[in-house]
């Protein structure tokens, strides 16, 4: 079982001919993701790494059946690129691109409601089920098959855990990339609803980090859930006011400090750890 996306997931690449839409195809494609298609318009019948390009995400679905779209297109044109797969019948797009304009973010999110599809994203690294399938820029070999999920907001420093629970011998059942800008498609509490209910999943790790009211948010839905959570949260020592790395890390009026996160998580039940390695031991305590 996984979350989201498995290996009957069909991928089509928007922005597959640019150079990291073409170079994290091919990372994909190792790792054994079914690409059935690339977009990029006015490029339709050249291949890449063997996919066919289209200039139209209609035409992928039309003819290799695309029901999950990755986008690698540059921020100005990133909300065309995600409106034209989600009017093309696309239930599943995850928005890799950067500095997506926060009115663009909102527009997307607007549609995609209208449309009954996920956004997973922007500035996300993508989504992974272990040993089935992968649509992201995430290192290929740091994951292995098993029952923990991990939602996170931060790409690198969900890499770490990853890699430290699969070093401990705890496999991971779905990775998420909520993606790090200040509007998102899933929440933490959308993806914590979809491991509640999968029946591989046996613990969850959230990984959070300063600013905004996510966490908290998550916090009190992981009250109601039977599955144990371990949280590790980023920006213990950042300034007030002062953005660290993601436009969503940001401390404002006293809201969304790590100490307050902390408390909720701590109170809703959640083991937090208070740095990245400590989470496989959390994770060991809880599964006992």
């Amino acid at each position: 079982m996984a979350i989201l996306i498995d290996e009957r997931t069909r991928v089509v690449v928007q922005g597959i001919t640019g150079h990291q839409g073409s170079f994290h195809t091919g990372q994909m494609l190792d790792y054994g993701t079914r690409v059935v298609a690339g977009v990029s318009p006015g490029k339709e019948g050249q291949e890449v790494r063997g996919v066919p390009v289209y200039d139209t995400v209609e035409a992928a679905v039309e003819k290799h059946g695309a029901t999950a779209s990755v986008v690698f297109v540059p921020a100005p044109f990133a909300k065309d690129a995600v409106l034209e797969a989600l009017d093309a019948g696309i239930k599943l797009v995850v928005v890799i691109t950067e500095h997506v304009p926060l009115h663009d973010a909102m527009e997307i999110m607007a549609r995609a409601r209208l449309k009954g599809a996920t956004v997973v994203g922007p500035n996300t690294f993508g989504v992974i089920s272990p040993g089935k399938s992968k649509i992201g820029i995430m290192p290929n070999a740091i994951y292995t098959p098993g029952r923990v999920g991990i939602v996170a907001r931060s790409g690198t420093l969900s890499y770490e855990i990853a890699a430290s629970l699969s070093h401990a011998g705890f496999g991971q059942s779905t990775v998420v990339g909520m993606g790090g800008d200040r509007v998102v498609g899933l929440s933490f509490i959308d993806v914590l609803k979809l491991f509640e209910q999968d029946k591989e999943t046996e613990a969850v790790v959230l990984v959070g980090e300063i600013g905004g009211t996510a966490e908290e948010e998550a916090a009190e839905y992981i009250k109601g859930m039977s599955k144990p959570v371990v949280a590790y949260l980023a920006g213990k020592h950042a300034p007030p006011g002062k953005r660290m790395g993601h436009a969503g890390a940001i401390i404002e009026r006293g809201r969304g400090t790590y100490q307050s996160k902390v408390e909720a998580l701590e109170a809703a039940g959640a083991r937090v750890a208070a740095l990245p390695w400590q989470v496989a031991d959390l994770v060991r305590e809880v599964l006992r």
